[in-house]
């Protein structure tokens, strides 16, 4: 079976990271004795322990990175929630692809979490089934352990990009520091970086408040 989840949705900052793992019923019980559960009530030091066991343990796992152009082209095109689900669903269904399970469990991004598996199914080439819930790393320890491995992931790219450019806060639009970081950003430079989404409205309302200007988006 697999579980499959991702990391950084909703960030103005980094990539999209979705994750799988692939384990048997036996690994599966191993899960919960190493203590695998939703990665967001785990601490970063937790969290990395745990991505080292749950990789060990697993037959095989996949991540992907989704970056930021790519999320922008998509969301541009149509309704922002209505596409990030395509996308998330498309990803999710190439990473089920390669990991090849009988079973795959996912943690449903959609309002609707069936019409959400129904769109994954749609995309697999190979029969598999898929069960799509909300809150499903809170219910299976497989899907639990794909949210830490693509939360870690992430959370390493964060890391980099902070190393070069300096703190920017937890990447996401309520965060103040992120804020400032944006506005600090456009005062200083008045381009995109290739780590922030465009397609944000968050961003465009920084730079309109920095610039007087909304510059039009081409790709």
């Amino acid at each position: 079976m697999v579980g499959v989840d991702e990391a950084g949705r909703g960030s103005v900052i980094g990539p999209l990271v979705v994750a799988g793992v692939l384990f048997d019923e036996d690994r599966v019980k191993k899960l919960g004795e190493i203590g695998v559960r939703d990665s967001k009530t785990l601490t970063p030091s937790q969290r990395e322990k745990l991505e080292v066991e749950i990789k060990r343990l697993a037959l095989k796992f996949k991540v992907v990175e989704v970056p930021p152009k790519e999320i922008d082209k998509v969301v541009f095109r149509g309704k922002k929630m209505f596409k990030l689900n395509w996308l998330e669903a498309k990803v999710m269904a190439e990473v089920i692809e390669e990991l090849n399970p009988d079973i795959a469990y996912v943690d449903a991004s959609d309002i609707n979490a069936e019409r959400f598996g129904e769109q994954i199914r749609g995309m697999l080439k190979t029969r598999v089934k898929v069960v799509s819930e909300h809150k499903a790393d809170e219910k299976y320890l497989v899907v639990g352990a794909a949210s830490i491995v693509a939360k870690v992931h992430r959370d390493r790219i964060i890391a980099r990009l902070k190393e070069e450019y300096g703190d920017f806060g937890c990447g996401y639009s309520h965060d103040p520091k992120t804020i400032r970081f944006l506005r600090e950003w456009f005062r200083s430079r008045k381009d995109y970086p290739y780590f922030l989404r465009r397609s944000w409205k968050t961003v465009e309302k920084v730079r309109f408040e920095v610039l007087g200007e909304q510059k039009k988006l081409e790709f």
